[in-house]
């Protein structure tokens, strides 16, 4: 996503949080919010802040809003904003938009009116607890469809310093391990005489069910 440009329209609890990571990371970002106040809190912070009244094609003509690649928007319980919103932007030909769902029924409609992704922060973060309690050996977990995740597991003692080829994930479990990180260092190209080494954590993808196994197995 080098050289990306990113908006967020809402500046609540996740909108916000994402402008400020995004900030902390160095990428430019624009944050849009109706709050002057917000905005301006944001401002103080260095970060390109705009307080828009209307959020109509007009005003998103004045912001150049088809000029940024990923938009956002994270509007809390103005669930006919978000609508009409993402609607908007996508009928301006806006590449990618990612929208904030407040529940189920709001991430059906986003769907069908053409949002790229649909974020469902509380969903989402519960479903990570729950993988979380229910393993000591998953930290995090990263799900890419209602059947397939990324997830990083601590190698355990019982495959310490053997092969990538020695285990034979592909073959016993139907995942695989993707990339290593050790020491703070990500590991990507992988050789099959990898050894895994202790304190390393596997980042495994493939469908939930053959991650569980390969969880349960090594």
């Amino acid at each position: 996503m080098k050289n990306s440009q990113f908006a967020v329209f809402g500046l609540g609890r996740f909108g916000g949080g994402l402008v400020k990571e995004f900030h902390q990371l160095g990428i430019d970002v624009l944050a849009v919010d109706i709050d002057h106040k917000k905005v301006d809190e944001y401002g103080k912070l260095g970060i390109n802040a705009v307080q828009i009244s209307n959020l109509d094609e007009i005003a998103l003509q004045m912001l150049d809003i088809t000029n940024f690649d990923h938009v956002f928007v994270s509007f809390g319980e103005n669930i006919e904003g978000s609508i009409l919103l993402t609607l908007l932007l996508k009928e301006m030909g806006v590449k990618k938009v990612w929208a904030k769902a407040s529940n189920d029924s709001h991430q059906k409609v986003l769907n069908k009116i053409g949002a790229d992704q649909v974020i469902h922060p509380e969903r989402d973060m519960a479903k990570r607890i729950a993988h979380y309690i229910n393993s000591d050996n998953i930290i995090d977990y990263i799900e890419l469809s209602k059947e397939h995740s990324i997830v990083e597991i601590v190698a355990s003692p019982k495959i310490e310093n053997k092969m990538i080829s020695e285990l034979d994930i592909r073959n016993k479990y139907s995942c695989n391990i993707i990339a290593i990180k050790r020491d703070n260092v990500v590991k990507i190209s992988l050789l099959p005489n990898e050894l895994i080494l202790k304190g390393d954590i596997l980042v495994v993808i493939g469908r939930n069910t053959a991650i569980q196994r390969f969880e349960e197995g090594v």
